[in-house]
């Protein structure tokens, strides 16, 4: 329709112009003495308009002359600019593609550009890292440190390399340089976790975990097996005495206290340095909140010396406890073992034979076993002693 309306307007003026040509009379005369030149109005008017289309081309063709060396300048700076971008985008596609050689070709491309060469430097060296090339990947990074606005993205780059390189060391130097910067975002505060899980550095793990726990930015299950490593770890330090190990201790918060797996091994730290009455107590907090069998176990090797207040306390807390779960091995073979050490041989029997019928567990086959022997041994019953005895090897065997 517009092309059409055009066309009309086109034809209208066409029209006009002849029209009006054809009925004008007027002439033009121009006088340079001697001369004398006529002619009409009409064929003025179109050299008029000729001369003006040619000076116009000269001008355009003198100005096009002038500019062609900023032109040219521009041109071949917009082709870099197409060029570096490209570049750019191909590295990054590259590089999520896992083809980490184009990207790093890809890269190296794009900081010809100015603009792009700390970003294409930062993926050149993830792509160098993923291909197992350390040098390359350090010469990368060494290219952006004067660039002080991708400071923060090299520092995080830098310490995500270092972790999965298994470098802590290097790593928690870029993290104590992130950090002061002021910069305290969540991703940083992750990286810097593995750093320390690598380093075993444990108390800075357990700290950033609870960090992190109140930003949710862990997964719940995560997060307990990140505070059962550490706690773990902790506690079965050889380094530790009786007293350095309740100081450890008295750190934990209450709420991991009554973790089962950080109880229990508690419990075994604790035994392991003759204090049986605080390995007791934690594992009585611990089965108060939540039933397990490998606490219980801690429980039976805490027992207190026989003829003891403590041990017939130990005996009365897992009568107690056997009632509501008469069917629990574990707690048998535990209560049976307490009353053997006590020198309840018909209790002592009764909880063990419970504990062997009851049994789901190689190891728990064979300790039952184990414990009637010794029990027929002290009473002088040595062919039953010797029948458990066998049987104790058997299970051992298979």
């Amino acid at each position: 329709m517009r092309l059409l309306l055009w066309l009309v307007a086109l034809m209208a003026t066409a029209i006009g112009v002849a029209v009006t040509a054809r009925f004008n009379p007027g002439n033009v005369v121009l006088f340079y003495p001697p001369h004398r030149i006529d002619m009409s109005l009409n064929f003025f008017v179109v050299l008029e308009v000729l001369l003006f289309m040619l000076v116009y081309a000269l001008v355009r063709a003198f100005y096009a002359t002038v500019s062609m060396p900023q032109r040219v300048a521009a041109y071949r700076r917009r082709k870099r600019e197409r060029d570096g971008n490209k570049g750019l985008r191909d590295a990054l596609k590259a590089l999520f593609e896992g083809r980490f050689g184009h990207a790093e070709k890809a890269a190296a491309k794009a900081a010809d550009l100015p603009e792009n060469a700390g970003l294409a430097a930062l993926i050149g060296a993830r792509a160098a890292h993923r291909m197992r090339e350390p040098v390359r990947r350090d010469n990368w990074l060494a290219t952006t440190v004067s660039d002080t606005s991708l400071k923060v993205a090299r520092l995080m780059t830098v310490t995500e390399l270092l972790v999965d390189d298994h470098q802590p060391e290097a790593a928690l130097e870029a993290v104590a340089e992130l950090t002061a910067t002021g910069t305290r975002h969540i991703h940083a505060l992750q990286w810097s976790m593995k750093a320390h899980q690598q380093a075993k550095n444990w108390p800075e793990v357990l700290r950033l975990v609870r960090s992190l726990d109140k930003h949710k930015a862990l997964h719940p299950a995560l997060s307990a097996r990140l505070r059962e490593l550490s706690y773990d770890a902790l506690l079965s330090d050889n380094a530790h005495d009786a007293e350095s190990i309740q100081r450890v201790w008295a750190t934990v918060p209450s709420s991991d206290r009554i973790k089962p797996y950080i109880a229990a091994h508690a419990a075994a730290a604790l035994n392991a340095r003759g204090l049986h009455h605080e390995a007791r107590a934690t594992v009585e907090e611990a089965l108060a909140a939540e039933w397990d069998d490998r606490v219980v176990r801690a429980y039976r090797d805490a027992a207190a010396p026989a003829g003891t207040p403590a041990l017939l306390a130990q005996i009365e807390h897992c009568e107690q406890w056997i009632k509501q779960r008469p069917n629990d091995a574990e707690l048998a073979l535990t209560l049976g073992s307490l009353c053997l050490k006590q020198k309840l041989w018909g209790k002592a029997q009764r909880y063990l034979e419970q504990a062997l019928s009851d049994a789901s567990e190689p190891r728990m086959v064979r300790e039952s076993h184990l414990k009637l022997a010794q029990m027929h041994e002290a009473l002088g019953q040595h062919d039953e002693a010797a029948a458990h005895f066998r049987q104790c090897a058997l299970a051992s065997i298979l």
